[in-house]
């Protein structure tokens, strides 16, 4: 802490460091019979964190000891009494601050108090102590109540208003203002409701700013020092006990307000009669068409002129607000009810209002209540509302006049076998107390039948609602939409469900739901009751369905070249007329890539005995498979000029198809033949495929060459017995990652087939041997680099002249790299940046030249000078 020197000369001063005791700028005034506190405390200190305090006391010039904090016996004798009594005692507020607490203040009290701390301090610098004035002056303040009576018991009504009034003067000697606050006592504590502070201000208390800036709670000064609380539209929180809190305030030398006493009387004691508003009846049960009859009482002690104002709402639920229910009825304060055709509202005695809802309805189901306002008329001679207040809601359940009556049903069509029809009647029976605006509808279910105690829910095959509109069930939704299953009304009481053709799937528990629909006064059809049937057991006895498929290889021994000829035999059981459909598949080899999961479809032949080949892709033997019916229950496959990569196992898949409903084929039961093995017994040549290239390297704009070498092993042929599709791949990446693209074909007959290429290198593919295929990337670019690899498929003339197509082979890749020339990338740019920088430059001379030659040029007129000969000296 930087101070100046109080002890030094203006022109000497200099900064001290040191310990700073500081007290409040006196004087202080305090009343006589007060309490008061004079805090003390020490800052900028070396040593221990709480530090000690002595407090002294002068009326003229010598000072006498009052109480110390480490110190016993410091008081002195005749301070010792009161500082015994707890009269004067020390409280610390923290380690650097004490207060000097001196209750009930005397005259005697008055002059300097110094508090002084005892030093810490490695060396003595600042001030150690420091003194304060403390004035006392007489209690001038007084507070009253009414002059009629020192405390009243007001009893009002809720929404009425009430005035209370307090008197506080002061004879103080001192300039000291009066801080008025208005409290009341609902629990154990007081609450400020509205105060004039000491600076003449108004501030509410919380929870009181709406009501005073609405103006129901104010505060008004009057003559003689009194203060006067208004409140209007009292409620049920103003009831408790009311006093006036005044309390004198001082300002100090610090310029700062000091609170110097406090005292309150209790005004009055109010009582708030609440208005309570309640329906007479608690729970309400009526039958529809029925009245539902409605009392609301209003229960209040006011007895000055007053009207009601009641409104009655309907809500679906009882923690519905005023602005989610309904409003039915409302009469005004003035008696005048809004019109409504089946409710009515009247005005029963003073206090009672009733609401009459005729002809009730299943909708008319809820929760009632009614809201009620008190108004009151003005000396202007208008009203004013000065209290609201609703009723509990009160449940209203309409019970519903269900019809009675019965529901039979009987099968008056069932299935023997497959495909027969189906018909189940559901009739009304036994109908009584039924009304002109009663109408049925019907559902139909359907359970499977278990002869297992296992439970399973109903499935719901389709529902009429009250406009006897069909809405189908997921269960045979596609069938009842094809007409399959039909819906019917044949009478007004008998409901018809219809199967054309009942299959196995349809076996099972039936049963229908007869539901009664009511018309209400909005002419909606709301359904009041059902009535289920018994269940009617729908099922026949059947035999699983067998199918037998045997497949028979006709010619035992044949090889490439030949005709391989297979029959398939069917024989079934338990099936009505069947017919039959028939896939012949083979099982390739995994080398065959055909197929994924290595099974080939081939030929097939449906029920109507229509062939449709699947999956052969040989195009030059698209009438090589044959698949015809022999017999009903027999099917021959044949092969012509097979091949080698045709050798597998081959099937019969067969499907036993009975006809369905509505000319249709139902599908019955699958069958598999044995597998019959083609494998042909071969020593021919092996052939093997490599890539070369004497440059996998080059430049743009070079020619690439590749070659395709194909090799053979074993038994020699000659090369008119030899022919070969190559086809030339390359994937565009270091690693072969990516799928491969198809650059150009040459098949066994010399045909060339190119793919569409993007940039402007071409290709050429040619045979340039029996046994060499070269593969020319005209004029490379960047993107021709990659792996390129070839797949070679051998075709060898067999001893019959028959060419065989033996297994595709890929030869390994080779990579092509291309590279851009350096040189030959920048020369033409280059040559032709210097030629029109040169000939810029040359145009730009001839420029100058003719701009200074003919366009600059000015005529210099030279100024004509006039020739004096000097004159003699003797002249002049």
């Amino acid at each position: 802490m930087i101070r100046l020197c109080p002890h030094c000369s203006n022109e000497n001063t200099l900064l001290m460091l040191g310990r700073i005791v500081r007290v409040p700028k006196g004087p202080l005034i305090r009343v006589v019979g007060t309490e008061v506190a004079i805090p003390c405390s020490v800052s900028d200190y070396d040593g221990p964190s709480e530090q000690n305090f002595d407090w002294e006391f002068s009326r003229d010039t010598d000072f006498v000891r009052i109480v110390s904090t480490w110190d016993s016996t410091f008081t002195s004798e005749e301070y010792q009494k009161r500082v015994g009594r707890g009269d004067i005692k020390l409280r610390r507020s923290s380690n650097d601050a004490v207060e000097l607490v001196i209750r009930n203040i005397q005259p005697a009290d008055q002059g300097r108090y110094k508090c002084s701390t005892p030093s810490t301090d490695a060396t003595v610098q600042g001030n150690y102590d420091a003194e304060v004035q403390v004035k006392v002056i007489s209690d001038g303040l007084s507070v009253s109540g009414s002059k009629a009576r020192s405390s009243t018991s007001l009893r009002l009504s809720e929404g009425d208003s009430f005035k209370l009034r307090c008197s506080a003067t002061t004879t103080s000697p001192e300039h000291t203002h009066l801080h008025v606050t208005w409290q009341i006592k609902s629990g154990s504590s007081w609450r400020d409701i509205l105060s004039l502070t000491h600076e003449g201000k108004f501030q509410p208390g919380p929870g009181y700013e709406e009501r005073y800036r609405s103006g129901d709670v104010r505060l008004d000064t009057g003559a003689n020092d009194t203060y006067r609380l208004s409140v209007s539209q009292a409620s049920s929180a103003d009831g408790g006990a009311y006093r006036c809190l005044v309390s004198e305030w001082v300002r100090g030398a610090d310029g700062l307000w000091q609170k110097i006493q406090e005292k309150s009387v209790e005004i009055a004691s109010v009582s708030i009669q609440p208005l309570d508003v309640v329906i007479s009846t608690s729970n309400v049960s009526v039958t529809e068409r029925d009245s539902l009859d409605l009392t609301c009482n209003i229960t209040t002690d006011r007895s000055g002129i007053f009207q009601a104002e009641v409104m009655w709402y309907f809500s679906a639920s009882p923690d519905d607000t005023l602005s989610d229910a309904q409003l039915l009825l409302s009469m005004d304060h003035d008696s005048v009810v809004s019109d409504s055709t089946l409710i009515s509202l009247s005005h029963v005695d003073r206090n009672s209002y009733r609401l009459l809802v005729r002809d009730v309805d299943v909708e008319d189901s809820g929760y009632y209540f009614c809201e009620a306002a008190i108004w009151v008329p003005l000396h202007n001679g208008s009203w004013h509302k000065v209290v609201e207040r609703t009723s509990a809601p009160v449940s209203v359940v309409v019970t519903a006049l269900e019809p009675d009556y019965d529901v039979f049903l009987n099968a008056s069509k069932t299935p023997k076998f497959s495909d027969d029809p189906t018909e189940l009647n559901c009739r009304i029976t036994n109908v009584q107390d039924t009304e002109a605006n009663i109408r049925f509808s019907v559902s139909w279910y359907y359970r499977q039948h278990l002869p297992s105690d296992d439970v399973l829910t109903e499935e719901l095959l389709a529902t009429m609602d009250a406009d006897w509109t069909l809405l189908p069930g997921d269960r045979g939704r596609e069938r009842i939409q094809n007409g399959e299953i039909i819906f019917s009304k044949k009478s007004p009481n008998t409901f018809s469900l219809r199967i054309q053709w009942t299959s196995e799937s349809d076996r099972g528990d039936y049963f229908c739901v007869i539901s009664a629909w009511s018309r209400h006064r909005n002419n909606s059809w709301v359904k009041s009751r059902d009535v289920s049937s018994a269940s009617v057991n729908i099922f026949w006895a059947t035999q699983d369905y067998t199918l037998t498929v045997e497949a028979v290889k006709l010619k035992p021994f044949f090889v490439a070249g030949h005709t391989f000829e297979m029959t398939c035999k069917v024989s079934s059981k338990n099936i009505k007329t069947p017919r039959y459909s028939v896939l012949i598949t083979a099982e390739k080899p995994l080398t065959d890539q055909s197929s994924p999961n290595g099974t080939t479809r081939i030929i097939s032949l449906n029920q109507d005995s229509v062939v449709r080949l699947e999956d052969w892709t040989d195009q030059t033997r698209v009438d090589g498979v044959v698949l015809e019916k022999v017999q009903e229950n027999e099917f021959r496959y044949r092969m012509y000029q097979t091949q080698i990569s045709d050798a597998g196992l081959y099937r019969c898949v067969v499907t036993a198809w009975s006809p369905g409903g509505g000319g249709m084929w139902r599908e019955a039961v699958n069958g598999l033949s044995n597998p019959i093995q083609i494998d042909f017994q071969t020593s021919g040549p092996v052939f093997n495929v490599s890539v070369h290239s004497d440059s996998p390297t080059i430049y743009q704009g070079e020619v690439a060459d590749l070659l395709c070498i194909v090799t053979t092993e074993g038994i020699p042929l000659e090369p008119d017995d030899m022919s070969f599709d190559v086809s030339w791949f390359a994937v565009r990446s270091f690693a072969l990652d990516r799928e491969p693209v198809l650059l150009a074909s040459l098949d066994r007959r010399g045909i060339v087939a190119q793919s569409r290429r993007n940039g402007s290198s071409d290709l050429s593919l040619e045979r340039i041997s029996p046994l060499e295929f070269r593969l020319r990337v005209h004029g490379c670019e960047d993107h021709d680099f990659g792996n390129h690899y070839c797949v070679v498929t051998p075709w060898v003339r067999s001893a019959t002249g028959v060419w065989q197509r033996e297994p595709d082979i890929k030869a390994k890749p080779i990579f092509l790299s291309v590279k851009m020339d350096v040189l030959n990338a920048f020369k033409y740019p280059l040559l032709i940046g210097i030629g029109l920088a040169t000939v810029i430059g040359l145009l730009s001379c001839l420029i100058g030249y003719c701009s200074s030659r003919w366009c600059c040029k000015k005529e210099v007129q030279e100024t004509r000078r006039e020739r004096r000969r000097l004159m003699s000296m003797e002249m002049d």
